[in-house]
């Protein structure tokens, strides 16, 4: 596995409506730096078939938006949680921690998940001004995130 990037970046979200694509711009962003040891993925929403993604990795950030959260973002470390999106098409990143232990039998890498405060996701929303201050605050948030863990691996 001494190919795999140490420290992973998931974004998700859906580019049509509005703010709910903060989690997809902020990974855009950050993959354009190509930062070494860095992977950076993304998709409309997390499924089971991502546990794969986690296989190697040191580290998890899973970043997306969110409407309840406290301007302009808010981090908590996750832990694996069997909650009711396990059986759906779109599962929480702790239901996704949850079933990378029940198929390799080990607890997912370290985990966090970056909320982005969001105001508009309804479809054909664009990007509100709010947002794409809290989408540029999360962006030096993450660059500091990842040399700090840079530093550790």
């Amino acid at each position: 596995m001494g190919n795999i990037p140490p420290i992973l970046l998931f974004g998700y979200g859906n580019l049509g409506r509005g703010d709910d694509a903060l989690g997809v711009l902020l990974l855009e962003a950050i993959a354009a730096q190509h930062l070494l040891g860095v992977e950076c993925q993304t998709d409309m929403q997390l499924q089971v078939e991502h546990i794969t993604d986690l296989v190697g990795r040191e580290c998890v950030l899973f970043m997306d938006a969110d409407m309840t959260c406290a301007a302009p973002y808010v981090v908590e470390p996750l832990t694996a949680q069997q909650d009711g999106s396990y059986t759906s098409h779109a599962m929480s990143p702790a239901a996704v921690l949850y079933a990378f232990r029940q198929v390799y039998g080990l607890d997912a890498p370290p985990a966090y998940l970056l909320h982005i405060r969001g105001y508009a996701f309804e479809l054909g929303d664009a990007l509100t001004e709010p947002a794409a201050g809290n989408l540029a605050a999360a962006l030096a948030w993450v660059q500091h995130f990842i040399r700090k863990k840079a530093w550790k691996i």
